[in-house]
């Protein structure tokens, strides 16, 4: 069973920037695409960034530019900077850990909030 810790997370003003990491235990860590997801009250959960198991990154247009994922295979772990962030960045953050027919795991969640 795979099990995920999200960690990180906290207050910060506009322009700010914040590192969230997402410890990862079970499973096996290198076979596994890594994503970030967010949650802010009231909407829909939404990926904002992914790491395939060979280090190809997506995100979604609100993020590119400002945010990176990237993943230590050897520490088995994942983390999102994030830089330039905006009150609309505000939301809980979720760490996923997902392989085909094998695991579909979620952290707890750390929450950042942007101040204006």
């Amino acid at each position: 069973q795979v099990q995920l810790v999200e960690s990180g997370g906290g207050l910060v003003q506009t322009g700010g920037s914040l590192r969230l990491s997402c410890a990862v235990s079970g499973g096996i860590f290198s076979l596994t695409v890594m994503n970030w997801y967010r949650q802010a009250p009231g909407k829909q959960r939404e990926l904002v960034a992914t790491i395939s198991v060979g280090g190809i990154t997506n995100y979604p247009d609100s993020v590119k530019g400002r945010f990176t994922i990237s993943r230590d295979n050897a520490k088995k772990a994942v983390y999102l900077q994030m830089n330039s962030l905006k009150p609309e960045d505000t939301a809980v953050y979720y760490c996923n850990a997902r392989r085909a027919q094998v695991t579909d795991s979620w952290g707890q969640g750390t929450q950042v909030t942007v101040s204006s």
